[in-house]
C-alpha cells in the first residue's frame, strides 16, 4: 500500500468497518479470560459476556466496538452506518451492560484483563461521548466504565514497578489510553493519578536500548513510553524527557526502532502480533512526529519510519482470522494520528 494512501479514506474506512461488523458478535473461536467462581460459571462466551462476546477475546472486542465508533464519527457518509447504530442500539443496553459489569466487578474478578481491557475500555466510552447523538450509549455503558476507572484508582498506587512487555500488560499503553477517557470524562483524580504513575515509572529514563521486537511483542516499548509521555508531559518537558530518552534518534538511532517487524507466519497468533507491532510503531512514530519542528532531524526520520512500517503490515489487517480480529484497530490509531 502506497505511502500516499497512509488515509482514514471513505473506501480504507468502509474495509475497516466490515471487518470489525463480520467479528464483534462472532461467538466462535473464542479465548477466555475467566476465573471459575463455581460450576454455574461453566458458561459460553455470550452467556458471560452479553455485550463483548465476539471478536476471539474480550479486549478485542471492546476495541472492535472503538474502531466502529470511531469510524463512524470520522467518516459521516460511512456505507456501514446503519449497521453500526442498529449493533450499538443492539448491545449497549442497560441489561446486557448489567451482566457485564456483575462479571467484571466480582472480587475474585480483580485481575479481569488488567490492564489492557481496562484501558480499551475507558477508550470505547471516550469515543461514545464525542458522539452528540450516542448518549444512550455513553449512557448505558457509564456502570462498567466506572468499574475499570475505578480499579485504576485502586491498582496504580500499588503498582510500585512499571510493566515494560510489548503485550497487553504494558503499563504505558494502558496508561496512554485511560487518559484520554479520564481527560474526556473530566475525572480530573484518574487524570492525576495516571500522570503521576506514569512521571513515577518513566521520568528517569535514559539512553533507551530498544531491545528489541520479542517474538509476539504487538507493543514496542520503547515507542509506547515515548507516546505515553508525549501525553502525560508538557510540550517542554515532554521534548527534554525525549532527548534523553532516545538521544541518537537523529542519527537514526537505535535501529531497531525504524526498521519494521519480519512476520513469518500469520496464521500463528502470537507470531501475527507482529503485524500489530509495525501499526502501533507507525501510531507512536507519527503522533511523535508532530511534536517535532519541521527543521528537526528528527521529524523526518520519525515519518519515514511510520512509512515503512505501515507499508509492512497494512496489507495485512485481513486474510486470517487470527490478525483478522483486531489489526485494523492499530491500523486506525496510526491512520488518524497522520
Amino acid at each position: 500500500m502506497a505511502t500516499d494512501l497512509h488515509a482514514v479514506t471513505p473506501a480504507v474506512a468502509s474495509h475497516f468497518a466490515r471487518l470489525a461488523l463480520s467479528h464483534v458478535r462472532r461467538e466462535y473461536p473464542s479465548k477466555l479470560d475467566h476465573v471459575l467462581l463455581d460450576a454455574h460459571d461453566v458458561r459460553g462466551p455470550a452467556a458471560l459476556h452479553p455485550v463483548f462476546y465476539g471478536s476471539f477475546d474480550w479486549h478485542s472486542c471492546v476495541h472492535g466496538y472503538w474502531l466502529l465508533a470511531t469510524l463512524a464519527r470520522l467518516v459521516p457518509a460511512l456505507p456501514e452506518r446503519g449497521e453500526i447504530v442498529a449493533l450499538f442500539d443492539a448491545q449497549f443496553t442497560a441489561d446486557k451492560v448489567s451482566a457485564e459489569v456483575a462479571y467484571a466487578a466480582h472480587p475474585s474478578r480483580a485481575g479481569f484483563e488488567r490492564p489492557y481491557g481496562w484501558a480499551w475500555l475507558l477508550m470505547l466510552q471516550a469515543e461514545l461521548s464525542r458522539h452528540p447523538d450516542a448518549t444512550r450509549w455513553s449512557r448505558a455503558l457509564q456502570p462498567l466504565a466506572n468499574v475499570f476507572a475505578g480499579r485504576f484508582r485502586s491498582f496504580l498506587p500499588r503498582a510500585t514497578y512499571p510493566i515494560r512487555v510489548g503485550t497487553h500488560f504494558n503499563t504505558a499503553f494502558a496508561v496512554r489510553l485511560a487518559v484520554e477517557y479520564a481527560d474526556a470524562a473530566g475525572d480530573l483524580a484518574l487524570s492525576a493519578s495516571l500522570r503521576e504513575a506514569a512521571v513515577r515509572w518513566y521520568a528517569g529514563d535514559r539512553d533507551c536500548q530498544a531491545w528489541e521486537p520479542g517474538g509476539d511483542d504487538f507493543l514496542s516499548s520503547a515507542l509506547i513510553e515515548a507516546e505515553c509521555m508525549r501525553l502525560v508531559l508538557d510540550a517542554p518537558e515532554f521534548s527534554v524527557w525525549l532527548s534523553g530518552f532516545l538521544p541518537r534518534l537523529a542519527h537514526g538511532e537505535p535501529s531497531t526502532l525504524v526498521t519494521p517487524a519480519h512476520v513469518s507466519d500469520r496464521t500463528d497468533g502470537k507470531i501475527a502480533h507482529l503485524d500489530g507491532l509495525n501499526l502501533s510503531r507507525a501510531w507512536c512514530w507519527r503522533s511523535l512526529a508532530r511534536e517535532m519542528a519541521d527543521v528537526d532531524p528528527r521529524r523526518a526520520i520519525a515519518r519515514a519510519a511510520a512509512a515503512r512500517h505501515l507499508d509492512a503490515s497494512l496489507p495485512h489487517v485481513a486474510g486470517d482470522y487470527m490478525g483478522e480480529h483486531w489489526l485494523a484497530t492499530f491500523a486506525l490509531l496510526a491512520l488518524q494520528a497522520g
